[in-house]
């Protein structure tokens, strides 16, 4: 058995959006690399879908009023995840299936305001991979209130991209302090998944 992965596992796509913002607003430009991050995404995703890993899909959005985003404007961030705005889309290759939760969230944590709980409960989930975006806010909070629902947290760390490298560092740093064996990267992670379902066999 892994030590990575106790129990069952669900991957959790945290917002893996093309970019969600406006022009002249919007969330600051992340981290370089986002080409190579959004293949190691696909991958997780599909063979995750191959060995029968549950995966769910997390979106922000927000009314084109922003009559719904409450404080987030007061940051360092403009006018984000529009829901009618294709630049809020999830990138090419990952597309949620029929039978896959794809949630939409109003604040940065997955399971602020959402139905997360119910459905990692209906999973028997035990460990959750997180994967997405931005490393600094979205994949932070839900990563700490996973913790704080007392998931065993895992994140991907090759696979999510930060407002800057130094606020992405920031950020691992900080979920690693909640859970010193949280940070792996996507191979790690696959293979650890393989190594579960070749023992349940």
């Amino acid at each position: 058995m892994s030590d990575l992965i106790v129990g069952r596992p669900v991957v959790i796509a945290v917002d893996p959006q093309h970019g969600g913002s406006q022009e002249g607003g919007g969330i600051p430009a992340d981290m370089p690399g986002r080409a190579e991050r959004s293949a190691r995404m696909i991958r997780l995703v599909d063979r995750a879908r191959e060995l029968g890993v549950p995966v769910v899909f997390i979106q922000e959005v927000h009314k084109r009023d922003m009559v719904d985003i409450g404080r987030e404007l007061e940051g360092a961030e403009g006018p984000h995840c529009i829901e009618d705005d294709p630049k809020n889309d999830f990138i090419d290759g990952l597309d949620p299936r029929p039978e896959e939760f794809h949630i939409r969230k109003r604040r940065y944590s997955a399971f602020f305001g959402t139905e997360l709980e119910i459905v990692l409960k209906a999973y028997k989930a035990d460990t959750v991979i997180l994967f997405g975006g931005l490393t600094d806010v979205c994949v932070h909070y839900t990563a700490v209130d996973a913790h704080q629902h007392d998931y065993r947290v895992r994140v991907a760390t090759d696979a999510v991209g930060g407002s800057s490298q130094r606020a992405h560092d920031a950020a691992l740093e900080a979920i690693e302090y909640l859970q010193s064996d949280a940070l792996a990267t996507t191979d790690e992670l696959i293979a650890a998944l393989e190594q579960v379902e070749a023992a349940a066999r």
